[in-house]
């Protein structure tokens, strides 16, 4: 198991990572989840070895490897910006971990066709880095840290550079292949879509800082607070300032809702209300009970789905929906919500309800 327990990253006066405290155990997939300077790439580095924490302990298997070397650490580490040896082909630089820890020469053949096939790299064996796209040179990147059987993995964005297709195969692959070696992966990523592919366990992260870590799905329907909750979103939650009234959710003048569940004794108040995108509607129906009016900024079409940017009562809103929807700027439309798909969070943006579909399983 690989543990940090409290631990910090100051750079001058500016703390890069504050009080990190995570476990995570052998065989497990690990997603670290946030946007660009979250403290991600830190965080592994921090882990690698590469860099040295300036406050608490990194522990792996109880015992403190602040300590040791890259070199005497088992990990493999893996960029979005690949790096491989120019001067080798691609066959070696597969290769190269298991020549350094001196694999016999049938099982490191073995090894390499096995990790190459897996990646589509059998082709290129013979070529140099400078001879491959850049997908090729990531892939080829993957595939040295495949054979390398380390106990520590860590992916950081390392499959943005690959096409479509073989994105989606690797999501599937790599998780499998990693646990089979009993290896700890820890895969960084900025897409909540990609997080939720990987499945595991996530750690949301802001500003240095890991605001939620647990199962990956139960972060997605409980987060524990408004930031976690858009760290988790994309397209963003819709937010609205709301008041709690009688029980009653009220939004400039228009009610979203009776409270009657477990939050049913909230106290009158001002609390935030979010929605996701893909549960308001362009018609009414027997769930979309909610009208509200709404003027279009601009709207994304991309075949499958439509994404409508609106302005309702000066809150920007998305609202995602399935199919060719053709709308105009400026154009004014009416949206639907459904009153159960609310969150709500208090002054403090800490969650106070989930929506009905997660309380009852659907």
């Amino acid at each position: 198991m690989l543990e940090l327990i409290n631990v910090g990253k100051r750079v001058g006066r500016d703390d890069h990572m504050t009080d990190v405290s995570l476990q995570f155990e052998r065989g497990s997939l690990n997603v670290l989840l946030g946007p660009t300077l979250a403290g991600k790439t830190t965080l592994m580095r921090l882990m690698a070895g590469l860099d040295k924490p300036t406050s608490g302990d990194i522990r792996m298997d109880g015992q403190s490897v602040l300590g040791l070397s890259v070199r005497n650490r088992n990990v493999a580490m893996v960029y979005q910006q690949f790096i491989n040896d120019p001067g080798l082909t691609v066959y070696e630089n597969i290769a190269s971990p298991m020549r350094i820890a001196k694999v016999n020469r049938t099982e490191l053949d073995k090894k390499v066709r096995q990790a190459a096939r897996l990646l589509k790299l059998e082709p290129y064996f013979d070529r140099t880095p400078l001879q491959l796209s850049g997908g090729q040179q990531q892939r080829t990147a993957i595939a040295r840290a495949l054979v390398k059987s380390a106990e520590l993995v860590l992916l950081d964005e390392p499959l943005a550079n690959l096409d479509y297709k073989l994105r989606e195969e690797l999501r599937v692959e790599l998780p499998r292949i990693f646990a089979e070696t009993g290896a700890i992966l820890v895969y960084a990523t900025t897409e909540p879509q990609e997080a939720l592919l990987l499945g595991g366990r996530t750690a949301t992260l802001h500003e240095g800082r890991v605001t939620q870590f647990d199962d990956t799905i139960e972060i997605y329907n409980r987060p524990d607070d408004l930031r976690t909750a858009q760290t988790f979103s994309d397209p963003p939650f819709n937010l609205a300032s709301v008041s709690l009234q009688a029980k009653q959710i009220n939004f400039n003048n228009t009610s979203l809702g009776q409270i009657t569940d477990n939050v049913s004794e909230l106290p009158d108040g001002a609390y935030t209300a979010a929605v996701r995108p893909h549960h308001l509607s362009l018609q009414r129906t027997d769930q979309h009970t909610v009208e509200l009016a709404a003027i279009v900024g601009t709207s994304e079409i991309t075949g499958s789905e439509t994404f409508i940017h609106v302005d309702v009562s000066g809150n920007k809103w998305v609202v995602l929906t399935h199919g060719v929807h053709r709308v105009e700027a400026g154009e004014s439309i009416a949206i639907f919500l459904n009153p159960d798909s609310l969150y709500l969070f208090d002054a403090g943006d800490s969650l106070l309800r989930v929506p009905s579909y997660v309380t009852d399983g659907r």
